[in-house]
């Protein structure tokens, strides 16, 4: 008879669980106005069409590239605390879920219990013996949608950590290959400036020698040592530069500074920058980036918890019960009449708290609000970033042409430079101007081309060019 008691109540529970609604608002998703079209001309090798999606870092052609980055993305220490994180987070989500089922609690005891005989219980029972066990279930009632708004937050905090995931990966290979530009181009500058040395020197000895026979006076000698010691003292901070790039790189890896292979150490070419790249619309960028969808899952578990503190303003309805065993003595433990049997519901309503709970609501209303305007604007900084990038490469390319045709008549300068003044037909004055001037040119050369590399990178980064976690990442975290 109980069980049936508690079989009917219980169905029909499930009957007016499934006829509430949860109380709070619905999530929506927002809406932006966006550009149809990007800002920046699509020329100079962007183009029409959809972005790359993953694996973007392979249009470099570049193998070293490829492995730093594959390394990269199973060692880095901020992604692995990011899966932490991402861990965590799940974890919560679990224990959200855990209250839509009723709680069970086992208990058992033996209790020895002597009264006083001067009170009218003692006199009567002077000494007990208690023998107990028995299973409490309790069962909260989601009427109003309380549990339910609970799991949809932790769902969408669940649902944000994994784009911070993909944006911390994004990141990280992002950084990787800034770094291994800066890495190549600081070696590349380095060999310009030696290769520019040695010319330097060499036109110091030919005046050197030129002033020996006393056919140039020593000012021409005291210029072209100048000229030297300038370019000679460049060379020190190329070389640091080229160590702090081989150290963040190593540290990207998860390796201490300086824990790097030794084609590193050596002068390599820069990454070989495709030659078109698809860049979509700017509504892409609303799927694509994780930055975006982060803050999109934020602002739906703001607006869920809503819901749960609207829920708390309700009365909260549980259904309670023990069932069990007692005894006075042990020998009479599981004879039928030990049975406990209790079950039936019960009511928690919280009448007056000063508006306590009518303003936790209206908290977590401007929570969300907030979670929106903080969505809004990270929709914004991300057409930002890609208009920038997109601009910034665009006009890297046009620089990069003039300084090529400036490289190369620089050198022609030099050549005519120095055969003048061999021909006594103009002062040193005009070969000083034109070392410097090759020297000058050719390095701004490197760096527009290391510029046009890092600005295709930040392309990818800012259209949210997708990354494939790789197992041994995952293997960590588990």
């Amino acid at each position: 008879m109980p069980s049936a008691i508690v079989k009917n109540t219980l169905m029909s529970t499930v009957a007016l669980l499934a006829a509430c609604a949860a109380v709070g608002p619905d999530y929506r998703e927002p809406e932006v106005t966006l550009p149809a079209a990007w800002q920046q001309a699509l020329d100079a090798g962007l183009a029409d069409g959809a972005p790359i999606e993953a694996e973007w870092w392979r249009t470099f052609e570049d193998p070293v590239l490829l492995e730093l980055v594959e390394r990269a993305l199973a060692q880095n220490l901020d992604l692995r605390g990011t899966f932490a994180r991402l861990s965590a987070v799940r974890a919560l989500r679990g224990v959200a879920a855990a209250d839509q089922w009723p709680a069970l609690d086992a208990r058992a005891g033996y209790e020895h219990r002597e009264e006083s005989r001067n009170t009218p219980f003692g006199a009567f029972i002077p000494r007990t013996n208690i023998h107990s066990a028995s299973v409490d279930a309790a069962w909260e009632l989601d009427l109003w949608g309380r549990v339910r708004r609970s799991i949809e937050a932790a769902e969408r905090d669940l649902e944000a950590s994994e784009a911070e995931l993909q944006g911390a990966a994004l990141s990280v290979a992002a950084e990787v290959v800034s770094t291994y530009v800066d890495l190549r181009a600081a070696q590349r500058r380095l060999q310009i400036a030696q290769s520019n040395l040695s010319l330097q020197e060499r036109t110091l000895g030919l005046v050197q020698a030129r002033s020996a026979a006393g056919l140039v006076v020593e000012r021409d000698v005291a210029q072209a040592s100048t000229n030297v010691e300038t370019t000679r003292s460049r060379l020190p901070m190329l070389e640091a530069e080229a160590i702090a790039a081989q150290n963040r790189l190593a540290v990207l890896l998860g390796r201490a500074p300086g824990d790097l292979p030794m084609s590193l150490r050596e002068p390599g070419r820069l990454p070989v920058v495709p030659a078109k790249v698809a860049v979509g619309v700017p509504t892409d960028l609303l799927r694509r980036r994780p930055d975006v969808r982060r803050a999109e899952r934020r602002f739906a578990a703001e607006v869920a918890r809503i819901g749960v503190g609207e829920a708390e303003r309700y009365p909260r309805f549980s259904l309670t019960g023990t069932l069990g065993l007692a005894s006075n003595s042990a020998k009479d433990f599981f004879d039928a009449d030990s049975d406990v049997l209790a079950f039936g519901p019960s009511m928690r309503w919280n009448l007056f708290d000063g508006g306590r709970l009518r303003q936790r609501v209206a908290a977590l209303e401007a929570n969300a609000e907030a979670a929106q305007v903080a969505w809004e604007q990270t929709v914004l900084l991300a057409l930002e970033e890609t208009e920038n990038a997109m601009t910034q490469f665009v006009r890297q390319q046009s620089r990069r042409a003039s300084l090529q045709r400036a490289a190369q008549q620089a050198r022609r300068a030099v050549e005519l430079a120095q055969t003048q003044y061999r021909a006594g037909l103009s002062d040193f004055q005009a070969v000083i101007d034109s070392e410097r001037t090759v020297a000058t040119v050719e390095d701004d050369l490197v760096t527009s081309e290391s510029s046009i590399a890092s600005s295709m990178v930040a392309i990818f980064k800012a259209l949210g060019g997708g990354v494939t976690v790789p197992e041994p990442v995952v293997a960590v975290r588990k």
